[in-house]
């Protein structure tokens, strides 16, 4: 009965591509999450691996405080999910004097860590 949370805010990654790797590991085991974000070739599966991990410390930690016994093999992934963050805006000079405007966006991805009876109340909630 643990659930913890980690978020990652204001990620230079743009949420278009950080969705496609959150979509892979939404719903799956967090061990099995690692083992899929560790070989995925997209780059924003870097970052997402050390949310999960991190998500996972604190499940441990969460659960040595109120003297809960947790298995991590347990965990489940019952919430992942990207926002998107604030866009910085730079010009690049084009012909005839004109300004083109660059958009470097940012990402707010969460994870959210549950064991399997918490993930299904969860689900049904939704």
């Amino acid at each position: 009965m643990v659930t913890s949370i980690a978020k990652l805010r204001h990620i230079r990654i743009t949420p278009m591509k950080a969705r496609r790797v959150v979509d892979m590991i939404r719903g799956r085991q967090a061990v099995e999450a690692l083992a899929i974000l560790k070989f995925s070739p997209q780059a924003a599966s870097e970052p997402i691996y050390k949310l999960v991990e991190s998500a996972i410390a604190n499940a441990r930690v969460k659960a040595d405080n109120s003297n809960e016994y947790l298995d991590e093999q347990d965990l489940v992934i019952a919430k992942a999910y990207v926002d998107e963050g604030t866009t910085l805006k730079r010009f690049q000079p084009r012909a005839q004097g004109r300004a083109f405007r660059i958009r470097k966006r940012t990402s707010h991805i969460t994870v959210e860590l549950a064991t399997p009876d918490l993930a299904k109340t969860t689900k049904a909630g939704k």
